[in-house]
Formats: C-alpha cells, sequence, structure tokens
C-alpha cells in the first residue's frame, strides 16, 4: 500500500526533525570527547565562526567576498557549458553525419572526471580564472549536450515530417520545431549540468585557485581551522541548494507553460 502524499506543512516538519535529530547526534559526539572537540567542533561553534567570517576576513576575504568569486567562476563555466553543448548536442541529434563524427571524441572525453583535468588546467592557466572555468566546464558539458541530444533524438516523428513535407529547410526546422519541442530535455540537462558545476568548482579551487570558499577551506585546513572549514561547506551547501531551488522553480515554469506538468 503506498503512503499518502505529504502535505508541504508535514515535509517541512519531517525535515526539521530530522535536521534536529543530526544536530543532536553531532553535539552529542563533540560533547563525549570521542573524537576531539578541535577536530569535530559543537555547532554553536561552527555557527559562531560562519556568523564571524560574514565580515572578518580570512584567507584575504570575508567569506562573502570568497563565495562572490566562486559564482564568477561558476557562472563563466557553467554559461560557456550551455552555450556550447546545447547547440551542439541538438545539431548532433539532427544531422546524423555530425553525429558519427564526435560521438566517439565525446564519449572518450566525457567519462574523465572533471577533477582529473585540474594538473592540466593547473599547466595551462596557474591560479587565475581559466583554469577553475575549464574544470567547471568539464563538469557541466556532458549533461548540458546529452540531454539535448536526446530532446533532438526523440522528438515527435509527425512533426519532422509535417516540417518536410511542407518543405521548411534545415535552419528553419532546428530554430521553430526541433529547439522548442527540445526544451524540457534541455531544461533538465541545464539543471544536472549546475549541480556537477558547482561540485567540480570547489574541486578546483582546493587545488589551482587563489581565492573563492574552497581555496578558503584549504587555507583553512593548513591553520587547523576546522570551524573555517565546516563554515565553507555550510556555505558550499547553502549556495548549491539555493541554485537547485531556483532551476527547479524555472522548469516547472517551464514546463507549466508547454502543458507538461
Amino acid at each position: 500500500m503506498m503512503d499518502r502524499p505529504l502535505s508541504v506543512r508535514e515535509s517541512a516538519l519531517w525535515g526539521l526533525i530530522g535536521l534536529c535529530a543530526f544536530c543532536g547526534v553531532w553535539v552529542l559526539l563533540s560533547a563525549s570527547g570521542i573524537v576531539p572537540r578541535q577536530f569535530l567542533p559543537t555547532p554553536l561553534d561552527v555557527v559562531a565562526r560562519f556568523a564571524q567570517l560574514v565580515n572578518a576576513p580570512f584567507a584575504g576575504a570575508s567569506l562573502p567576498q570568497h563565495l562572490a568569486a566562486s559564482a564568477q567562476r561558476y557562472f563563466c563555466g557553467l554559461m560557456l557549458a550551455a552555450v556550447i553543448g546545447v547547440p551542439l548536442g541538438l545539431l548532433m541529434g539532427w544531422f546524423r553525419l555530425l553525429d558519427d563524427i564526435l560521438s566517439p571524441i565525446f564519449e572518450s572525453l566525457r567519462f574523465i572526471a572533471p577533477i582529473a583535468w585540474v594538473p592540466f588546467a593547473a599547466l595551462w592557466f596557474g591560479t587565475g580564472i581559466g583554469g577553475p572555468v575549464l574544470i567547471i566546464f568539464a563538469g557541466a558539458f556532458p549533461p548540458c549536450l546529452i540531454n539535448a541530444y536526446r530532446g533532438a533524438r526523440f522528438i515527435d516523428p509527425r512533426l519532422i515530417e509535417a516540417s518536410r513535407m511542407l518543405g521548411t529547410g534545415h535552419l528553419r526546422t532546428i530554430l521553430e520545431i526541433l529547439l522548442p519541442a527540445s526544451v524540457p530535455s534541455i531544461v533538465a540537462g541545464l539543471r544536472v549540468a549546475a549541480g556537477l558545476g558547482w561540485q567540480s568548482l570547489v574541486g578546483a579551487e582546493l587545488i589551482v585557485a587563489a581565492s573563492g570558499v574552497g581555496f578558503m577551506m584549504v587555507q583553512a585546513q593548513a591553520n587547523v581551522s576546522t570551524t573555517t572549514v565546516m563554515s565553507g561547506m555550510i556555505a558550499i551547501g547553502v549556495a548549491g541548494m539555493l541554485i537547485d531551488v531556483l532551476l527547479r522553480q524555472g522548469e516547472s515554469i517551464i514546463l507549466r507553460r508547454r502543458g507538461l506538468a
């Protein structure tokens, strides 16, 4: 028997209970001495340090400034992945010859983990913006291309047949039929790409950046400041959650307007 769907209030209540349970276990572990407090501070210690980092600089900047630097790299890499990946995926789905030419190259590259590009990015760009952008691009590009490709490949054949019967050219068919019909798949791919890009950014900043939240965490680790490390982790998690919420809202709006939700 399936459970009844929970209301928004009930979902929020259960989420709050889960969060309180997690914090309770955290407090018990910290207070018990099983893990030294230096390496597992209490939630209050982390909250206090987080509030301090909002105004006080650490590793050359405050937490909001580090977040701003991370966001700049992130959006550059994500936009580059979308601008290249979406049109290329649509074209590969539409032109079989292009698909045959590019698929072997893409399939061999997409299984390289974004973090594996770090040494290459460091050699090419050092600690400039180019290195993290390349790594974010490596993480976000595959889902952009794959979802656009699937959107193009699984379009209703009747639409294509009607277009050909009317003598519509390739460019007009792509712009007026293929692209609109592929929008739901493209948006879903962008949401996946956004999550992978954000994770790739943090990995990049741990190694090939001189600012950003990842860089701040590395400096905190070197100074054995666990509260700072955990504050950075919280900032990364909250920022990533907000990005996903915004993309989900955008996806819902697009699907509703197209009558798919």
